[in-house]
């Protein structure tokens, strides 16, 4: 791999905007999952297992949609000591996070005397997405599953794509088993998420969709938005390192190596300093810890095509061009006294990785804030997977008769500048003051 990298210029921003905006499904995408979604939603089942033989070249018969419980049981058996306290204490931490989290109903008087207030339900059936294949994403099950159950959602159904045999790895089922969830489907892809939308007879509707997904399954949510809630379009994995004449090379190095190894070829690696000197030392240890690594092929591919390195020695700058990027993951490899003015500047970072000892893999795996991020700079506007997201807000209002009083020459007003007399008249004739 040859590594070089950009000097600060007036069309920096221009050109990464370019480079880390979010790619638009092409219209092949688009009109596969449309076709995908409708076969479902018209044929149910039997378009399902259709769908999963054509794209996941596995042959499951309606029967065998439904994961049975002795096959969890089995599966969490087989987890090792060491897989089975690793994912409990990931779940602890996850758990811990966001108790921290959990709103409370509250209720004031306004001025005119009512007493008003929200409270807040969990979503009554959520749908949870967890990608499988060649990488099952263990993880992902505690980072999302975690969450509705701290949320105390009562219906849990959790879909994910059978390898071609029909099997889902039993490191997964492990954690789901250990999670309490009873209800996992082995259907993956835009097919899976027609489902959890529309419903089948194997898999009754959900209220709103979660978990990250290639290209297809976030344009089949997309698509799915309006018949059920979504949570976000998460796309390829993203990370930003800043560093500075402290950072250490090989720390540095396999941070950008970790992101690029999730293997899309679509990954975003992005890596900005403010001491020239090190960047012929950073590229080095990419060029000998790549040798190591099992997925080399995949991070090469990733390196050549999505990876961008940027001097810039002014740290405002540095803020500057994060914020703009707004990346998934920031690394803020730096001295202790950079960070403050850091995690000020920058706004739109879906997660801070802060210090020298803080790898985006700890966010990914065991420290607690889910890792279903924003990506494609998406975190300008929106936030990562949070607990609120598994919970409805309701707000109340309640009037006696004299807040009512109290509030009808406001009401009556609004009334009559929006020429709407019945919602005049809605609240006068409880009164006693009709026309």
């Amino acid at each position: 791999m040859k590594f070089s990298y950009l000097q600060d210029s007036e069309d920096l921003l221009l050109e990464l905007k370019g480079f880390a905006s979010a790619s638009v499904p092409g219209p092949e995408v688009i009109e596969t999952v449309s076709e995908i979604v409708k076969a479902v939603r018209d044929g149910g089942d039997g378009a399902l297992l259709e769908k999963t033989k054509l794209y996941d070249h596995a042959s499951l018969l309606p029967d065998q949609i439904l994961l049975k419980q002795e096959e969890l049981d089995v599966a969490e058996a087989k987890l090792t000591d060491a897989e089975r306290e690793s994912i409990r204490e990931a779940i602890r931490n996850v758990q811990l996070f966001h108790e921290k989290s959990i709103p409370s109903d509250w209720s004031a008087s306004n001025e005119h005397g009512a007493e008003v207030g929200e409270k807040h339900y969990p979503i009554k059936r959520v749908g949870i997405y967890v990608p499988g294949g060649n990488v099952p994403l263990v993880s992902t099950v505690i980072m999302t599953v975690t969450l509705a159950k701290v949320a105390g959602v009562s219906e849990i159904a959790v879909v994910t794509p059978p390898d071609q045999n029909g099997e889902v790895a039993f490191q997964l089922l492990g954690a789901l088993k250990t999670l309490g969830v009873s209800e996992v489907y082995r259907v993956g892809g835009a097919q899976a998420i027609a489902a959890l939308a529309y419903g089948t007879k194997s898999i009754p509707a959900v209220d709103k969709i979660y978990g990250p997904g290639n290209a297809y399954v976030n344009e089949a949510k997309r698509q799915a938005f309006g018949a059920v809630g979504i949570d976000l379009l998460p796309g390829p994995s993203e990370v930003m390192v800043i560093a500075d004449e402290t950072a250490n090379p090989a720390f540095v190095a396999a941070a950008l190596l970790a992101q690029a190894e999730h293997g899309s070829g679509k990954e975003k690696i992005y890596f900005l300093f403010t001491e020239e000197s090190i960047f012929p030392k950073v590229a080095q240890e990419l060029e000998n810890q790549v040798q190591t690594l099992s997925h080399k092929n995949a991070i090469e591919k990733v390196m050549e095509c999505g990876f961008r390195s940027i001097f810039l020695p002014e740290l405002r700058r540095v803020s500057e061009v994060a914020t703009f990027v707004a990346p998934e993951h920031l690394e803020l490899q730096v001295s202790e006294d950079k960070l403050p003015f850091l995690t000020k500047e920058i706004s739109t970072a879906g997660a801070f990785l802060m210090g020298h000892c803080t790898a985006t893999s700890l966010g990914d795996f065991a420290a607690g804030p889910s890792h279903v991020l924003p990506t494609g700079r998406s975190s300008r506007f929106s936030s990562g997977l949070k607990l609120n997201d598994f919970l409805r807000r309701t707000s109340f209002i309640r009037y006696d008769e004299v807040a009512a009083k109290k509030a009808l020459p406001v009401v009556t007003e609004f009334a009559l500048m929006e020429k709407l007399d019945a919602h005049g008249r809605a609240l006068s004739i409880r009164v006693g003051k009709n026309d």
